[in-house]
């Protein structure tokens, strides 16, 4: 039968998983770091995720393609709500269970409260990328942290190793419904930025912040020094670039 379906380019892709989340009917998956079609009778053609997918990669198509099954798309959502997963429905290698065993665990007293205290970094307010002014004070030649905003938690020491002397921005490409694009354009248009440093986590989802800012260096046809920084969800720099 001929019919629309979507259709995903391997090259575009980057596996951030936002348009398997997107899709209701569970027709996509992530295989291999990539997004896949896996089943052409799962899939309704109305397109739900192209509008989530940052690299433009998915499109729709009109194909002979087994005819849309919605008694057995109802059944699988049925499953998928029966089933108890270490991972959400979506499959997204961000969202993995696990447990990250610590030294510190073992019972004890705790240090004097002057031994651990930190003295916070960030250097304006406010810091969510959606949140700020594209023409704050604050922004002229500034060296931008443009972080996701689970590595704040991740990496224990971010203030000191990467928000000195930044000005932070932070945002979840996969949770936040903005364009960070765009909003990284108006800034890096407005204001003479210095340097960008990307703070991601190693889930694909995080690889939605570092496409806004290539996308947004395009676009502003600026040449910024950028750097991008992968820490793990056990709290290590992974890869510095």
């Amino acid at each position: 039968m001929k019919r629309k379906i979507v259709h995903i380019n391997e090259e575009k892709c980057d596996g951030c998983g936002l348009c398997v989340d997107a899709c209701h009917e569970g027709a996509l998956q992530l295989v291999g770091g990539k997004a896949k079609l896996v089943s052409e009778s799962y899939c309704d053609g109305l397109g739900d995720c192209l509008p989530e997918c940052p690299a433009g990669a998915i499109t729709i198509e009109e194909r002979e393609a087994e005819i849309y099954d919605e008694e057995a798309v109802k059944k699988n959502r049925e499953a998928k709500r029966s089933a108890v997963p270490d991972t959400l429905p979506c499959g997204c290698p961000g969202t993995h269970v696990k447990i990250n065993q610590r030294k510190d665990r073992a019972a004890g007293p705790a240090p004097a409260a002057a031994e651990t205290a930190l003295e916070s970094r960030l250097a304006q307010w406010p810091c969510q990328i959606k949140l700020t002014p594209v023409n704050a004070s604050y922004l002229d030649n500034a060296h931008l942290l443009v972080a996701a905003d689970c590595t704040a938690y991740a990496y224990a020491n971010i203030h000191n190793d990467f928000m000195v002397g930044r000005i932070t921005l932070i945002g979840c490409p996969k949770l936040d419904n903005a364009d960070y694009a765009e909003k990284l354009t108006d800034i890096l248009k407005a204001n003479n930025i210095k340097g960008i440093t990307v703070l991601r986590m190693e889930v694909p989802c995080c690889g939605g912040l570092v496409n806004a800012v290539k996308e947004a260096l395009a676009d502003s046809k600026k040449m910024i020094p950028r750097r991008v920084v992968t820490i793990s969800t056990d709290g290590r720099v992974v890869e510095d670039c």
